[in-house]
């Protein structure tokens, strides 16, 4: 069962804030990865091989770089899961 925009997003924020210490509160998915939440590159590697652990999806290398967004990444997540 796939999960839902909200559910994605929390389990999102609950990794982020583990890796980087921002607030879950500050997880929207209009934010950019790098320039609203100020992750690094090293830490966007953590959070994405957390996330496909939490979401059992795979996440190449390649379309990393596309996930500018925390939207970008829910999207990418859900389409995963289907």
């Amino acid at each position: 069962m796939a999960l839902s925009d909200q559910e994605i997003l929390a389990g999102l924020a609950d990794i982020v804030n583990e890796e980087t210490g921002v607030d879950t509160a500050q997880v929207q998915p209009e934010k950019s990865f790098t320039d609203d939440l100020d992750i690094d590159s090293l830490s966007m590697m953590t959070i994405v091989v957390n996330a496909e652990e939490k979401f059992g999806v795979r996440i190449p290398d390649d379309e990393v770089k596309n996930l500018n967004t925390v939207g970008d990444a829910i999207s990418f997540i859900q389409q995963a899961q289907a």
